[in-house]
């Protein structure tokens, strides 16, 4: 199999995913668009859902993994009084309850979903199963139930709930979190079932939607223009401390060797994360130990060349 072709694009694209299509799939026109020769996305999208999609490109692939602690909000739109075999409005209606909840009722049922809880993950999902997705087997007939997993709603505002029983809802949760369960749950406590009816992701740890771009306006636009919104490869890691290190110490570490605190000019705090730099040069991720002693952990490439390219839909 040959090697893939593309240009050396290194940088962090906030994408404004459209409704209708896969988080790969979008992914790859991204890709395309920059003709870059490596991209990754931080945290799927189902295709009904819309919104911010960190997009990494080149050597901020080697750091993506560090956004994917980080919490998530988003903007939910529930439908009270049914529920669907998948949890959304993809699916197919299962049963219809008469019950009509009042807004207070509603209120009361988001703040009762608070806090640290345990949920298990939807049948239809991207999350695998030896290997394949859960929702190949689901389509299958075939019924796999993974084990329920630690979860934290930190805030769940109801914005509004109409006569119909449209419920519109903000969601700040740590990683992991499936909106639609947590829907379906809504509608357990109130005893009026419900399901996920429209997602937006507003932001993803610092990152918001405001500052994305919708795809087909990525795609569309000049390449200076293009080029011109990527954030820094560092953008993911902006959260963690810097440490700024001598041109002797930095091509030690370049070369992945541990600097011993004995060879420090002075004191750095033992185990902790840190964002190297050699100036204002970008090196990489580094740790210290409970010894005090540096190591690199994550580190860019040394490469050396352009960034442009040319733009295709």
């Amino acid at each position: 199999m040959g090697r893939r072709k593309g240009l050396a694009i290194d940088g962090v694209l906030l994408l404004d995913k459209p409704r209708g299509i896969s988080s790969n799939a979008a992914l790859q026109r991204v890709r395309r668009a920059y003709g870059a020769a490596k991209a990754g996305h931080t945290g799927t999208l189902d295709p009904m859902a819309q919104g911010l999609l960190p997009i990494a490109l080149g050597e901020a692939t080697k750091f993506s993994q560090f956004l994917l602690d980080a919490d998530k909000t988003y903007l939910a739109e529930i439908q009270l009084g049914a529920v669907t075999d998948t949890g959304d409005a993809e699916g197919q209606i299962l049963a219809r309850f008469e019950h009509h909840p009042t807004p207070d009722d509603v209120a009361m049922a988001c703040l009762r979903r608070l806090g640290p809880q345990m949920q298990t993950p939807p049948r239809y999902s991207a999350l695998k199963h030896q290997g394949r997705p859960l929702y190949e087997y689901a389509r299958a007939g075939e019924d796999v139930v993974k084990a329920p997993r630690a979860v934290t709603i930190h805030q769940m505002d109801l914005l509004s709930c109409s006569p119909e029983g449209r419920v519109q809802v903000r969601v700040r949760c740590s990683k992991g979190t499936y909106i639609r369960v947590l829907a379906e749950e809504v509608g357990q406590d109130l005893g009026c079932g419900a399901y996920l009816a429209a997602l937006t992701r507003e932001a993803t740890g610092p990152f918001r939607l405001a500052s994305a771009v919708a795809l087909d306006v990525l795609v569309n636009q000049p390449a200076e223009e293009a080029m011109g919104r990527l954030q820094p490869v560092d953008a993911f890691v902006e959260h963690m401390p810097i440490l700024r290190l001598s041109t002797a110490i930095s091509a030690r570490i370049r070369f992945g060797q541990t600097i011993l605190p004995s060879e420090w000019d002075g004191i750095v705090p033992a185990d902790a994360h840190w964002r190297l730099y050699d100036g204002d040069a970008f090196l990489g991720i580094g740790r210290t130990g409970l010894d005090g002693a540096l190591a690199p952990i994550r580190l860019v490439s040394t490469r050396q060349g352009g960034n442009k390219g040319r733009l295709e839909a």
